[in-house]
Parts: C-alpha cells; structure tokens; sequence
C-alpha cells in the first residue's frame, strides 16, 4: 500500500511539473469542427495567410483541399502564394536561414502538430486553441510577446492584427503558506480588427484545420469503424443462432 502512495504521489508531482513547464494554465477545450467544411475552408484561409509565412506543411498538398470541399480554382486563386501548382507541397515562404536569425531556430514543421502536442493535460487540439488565445504583450522580450501556455515562446503572436493587444489579470491566492499570483482572465489593451468572440471562432476555426491537416482520412476512418462495428454486431447475433441451431437436437 506505502509503495502504491508513493507512486501514486510521485505521478502526481510528475503532472504537476509538466503542468508548470507548459505555462501553469489549464487547457481550454476546443470546439470539434472537423466534420465542418466551412470551418475547414476558413481554417485553410488564416493557415495560409498567417501560419504559412513562417511554417510549413510539408506533408501536405494543396490538391490535398478538394477533401474540404474547395475546387481547383480556388485553392489557385485563393490560397497558392507560395507556388504556381496546386500539386505542390505547402512549404514555407520564409528563408530557413534567415527564421534561425530571426527566432533563434526555423520554426517547425506544422503537419503533425495538432498531433504530436497531444499530453496528459489535453488533447493536441486543445493545446493549440489555448496557446493561441494566451498572447500578450512583453516588452522584455525580444518579440515583444509572451504567452502563459508556453512562456517564453519564441514565436510572436501570428494573430495579433486579429486579436489586439491583450495584458493578463491575477488574483492574488494564498497556498500553502505562500501567496501566488492566479491567471483570472484578460483585459483588452488595443482593439484588433474582430471582437473576442469573433477572434475565439476564428481560432477554433484554424486549430480544426490543423486537426484535419494532421490526419485528413480521420473522418473517413471513424465512419467505416462505425459500420464495421454494426457488421461484426449483427454478424455476432447470425452466428450465434446459427450456432443454437446446429446444436438443438444434441443433448
């Protein structure tokens, strides 16, 4: 039983620094649009016009679209400023190089990311809807922004044009012996072009398309696991009076 305390007291410490390493905020949850084709259009728009500057997708093509309802027309006219061919991979327009100068190392490939920061603490989705809604101004910084899902960050804000300029509200919380300081929620500094509901919507919009980018059969994949399900269900009830059929008359 000691033993069984102890690990269950060390996963918890374990927890709690990861927590702490990724900002010390619990994760908001974000909406599920991956069935959502405007959401995905939309989502495709803002990765193209702000994520696509610095990012690339390098597992991704553009023809790869026509699966969220877009035409070949408009993926071309639309959303390949970065090539002439919609058979082209989604690579960065930035200068590997001149990222490292800049932000210290060539930002990451953003294929797999809705993916890959999955964690204890939530979902890859999750992750990304509140690192995005968690930016805010730093002057101490050399990108002049901060944010309290990962602090630190090297990476300015993406959205900021979107959003504004926001600053952190803290409640003051004794704990254990000690005050600290409580992320309650947000004060607005300078408007941006959308209301925060509007900026919410549009961020939720953006992280379903990275959640579809990620992994674009998922949709297709869940639907045939639905019906197989229902196959091996009504297959079950076949065999088994099939089965009380061949046996009735052994004794």
């Amino acid at each position: 039983m000691k033993k069984i305390l102890l690990a269950l007291a060390l996963s918890l410490g374990v927890s709690g620094a990861a927590l702490a390493a990724g900002g010390g905020i619990p994760l908001d949850r974000a909406p599920q649009r991956t069935n959502d084709m405007a959401a995905l259009q939309n989502g495709a728009k803002l990765f193209v016009n702000y994520c696509l500057n610095c990012h690339s997708a390098a597992f991704m093509r553009y023809n790869r679209l026509r699966d969220i309802g877009l035409t070949d027309k408009q993926i071309a006219e639309n959303l390949t400023f970065a090539t002439d061919k919609i058979g082209d991979t989604m690579k960065a327009a930035i200068d590997p190089k001149l990222a490292k100068d800049w932000f210290g190392k060539n930002p990451p490939d953003l294929t797999l990311v809705a993916r890959s920061r999955s964690s204890s603490a939530g979902s890859g989705p999750d992750y990304l809807y509140t690192l995005l809604r968690s930016y805010y101004r730093d002057e101490t910084k050399p990108t002049g922004w901060n944010n309290k899902a990962f602090p630190n960050i090297g990476m300015p804000h993406p959205l900021w044009e979107l959003q504004g300029e926001r600053a952190p509200v803290y409640k003051k919380v004794e704990s254990h012996g000690h005050e600290t300081e409580v992320l309650t929620g947000w004060t607005q500094v300078k408007p941006g072009k959308l209301t925060q509901a509007q900026y919410d919507q549009n961020v939720g919009d953006l992280v379903a398309y990275l959640q579809w980018m990620a992994e674009p059969a998922a949709n297709t994949r869940v639907r045939l696991g639905v019906w197989v399900l229902i196959f091996l269900g009504f297959f079950t009830v076949v065999a088994w009076r099939l089965n009380a059929a061949y046996w009735k008359d052994v004794k």
